[in-house]
C-alpha cells in the first residue's frame, strides 16, 4: 500500500518538469494539487496521470495574479485542511536575445513569473507549511549560479531565486520548514529545452550589432553536444521527489553530473551546507536542525 505523504502543491504542472513532478509525486503517495495557469491546457497532465494510474487534483493558479494565488491556497486549505509541501516550478524563458535589444517591460515580465511568482506562492503557503513542518522546494537552474550569455533576464530571475531562498532557508528551518532549490541543467522535453532547435535566422535578425557574437555562441553550443548535458523531465522529477522525502535535504540539489559540474565551476559549497551552517549561527541555531 502506498503511504500517505501528505498534500503537495506543484505550480506550472501543465508540461515539462511540473507535469512530471506532479505525476511522480502522486505515485510516491502525495495527494498532489497540480496547478496550471490555463485549465484548458491540462489535457497532457491528465493523460499522463491516467497512464501512471494516479490521481492529481488539477486547479488553476496564475503565479503573477495575487487573487489567483490567494484563491488557490484557500481552496487547498478548504479541501484538505493542510499543506505539507510546495514545489515552485512555474517559469518562462527569455524572449529577447540581449540587453540592448530588449526592453524594461520584457525584463519585468520575466521577473514577475520567475521570481515574484515564486515569492508570492511561497508567502501564501508558508503558514500552512509551518503548521505541517513541511517542505518548500523551488526549481532553480544552473543559470541561477552561472550566468549564461544572451539570457540576462532569465539568469537575473534565477539568481534572485537562489539568493531569496538561501536567505529564507535558515529562518524557515528554525520554524520547521525545510527549503531546497533543485538545480536542473538542460531538459530537452520542456519549453526551455527547444533552444537547439530555435529559428536561428529570426533570433540573429533581432540581435542587431550582436548578431556575430550570437552566431558564435550558437555555434559553440551546438558543437558541445546536448546529449551528454540533457536529461528527461522525469529524471528531474525523481530528484524533486527524493528531496521532498529526504530526512535532511540539502539546500541546493543538482539533478545530474552535468549540472553538478557547472555548479562546481562557481561554488566550492555545492550543496549549500557551509553557507547554511553560517546563516544558522546568525540566528542562534549553530547546527542544521534535525
Amino acid at each position: 500500500m502506498t503511504p500517505d505523504r501528505g498534500v503537495l502543491l506543484v505550480t506550472g504542472a501543465s508540461s515539462g518538469i511540473g507535469l512530471a513532478t506532479a505525476v511522480t509525486a502522486a505515485g510516491a503517495g502525495f495527494r498532489t494539487v497540480a496547478t496550471v495557469r490555463e485549465p484548458g491546457r491540462a489535457d497532457a497532465l491528465r493523460t499522463a496521470a491516467d497512464r501512471a494510474g494516479v490521481a492529481v487534483d488539477v486547479r488553476r493558479l496564475d503565479v503573477t495574479d495575487a487573487d489567483s494565488v490567494t484563491t488557490c491556497l484557500d481552496e487547498v486549505r478548504g479541501a484538505y485542511g493542510r499543506l505539507d509541501a510546495v514545489v515552485n516550478n512555474a517559469g518562462v524563458s527569455n524572449s529577447d536575445p540581449t540587453l540592448e535589444m530588449s526592453t524594461t517591460a520584457a525584463l519585468r515580465a520575466n521577473l514577475e513569473v520567475n521570481f515574484f511568482g515564486v515569492v508570492a506562492v511561497s508567502r501564501a503557503a508558508m503558514p500552512l507549511l509551518r503548521a505541517a513542518r513541511g517542505r518548500l522546494v523551488t526549481i532553480g537552474s544552473v543559470h541561477g549560479v552561472v550566468g549564461q550569455p544572451f539570457n540576462e533576464a532569465y539568469c537575473a530571475a534565477k539568481f534572485a531565486v537562489e539568493g531569496f531562498m538561501e536567505s529564507l532557508a535558515p529562518v524557515a528551518a528554525a520554524h520547521g520548514v525545510r527549503v531546497s532549490v533543485v538545480v536542473p541543467g538542460f531538459v530537452p522535453d520542456t519549453a526551455f529545452g527547444v533552444f537547439p532547435d530555435i529559428d536561428r535566422s529570426t533570433l540573429l535578425a533581432a540581435s542587431g550589432p550582436y548578431a556575430g557574437t550570437f552566431a558564435d555562441y550558437l555555434d559553440r553550443l551546438g558543437a558541445q553536444g546536448w546529449d551528454a548535458a540533457g536529461q528527461p523531465a522525469r529524471e528531474v522529477a525523481e530528484v524533486v521527489v527524493r528531496t521532498l522525502l529526504a530526512e535532511r535535504p540539502a539546500f541546493r540539489v543538482p539533478t545530474n553530473a552535468w549540472s553538478a559540474a557547472h555548479l562546481d565551476h562557481k561554488l566550492a559549497d555545492r550543496d549549500g551546507s557551509t553557507v547554511q551552517r553560517l546563516a544558522h549561527s546568525w540566528i542562534g541555531h549553530p547546527h542544521l536542525p534535525a
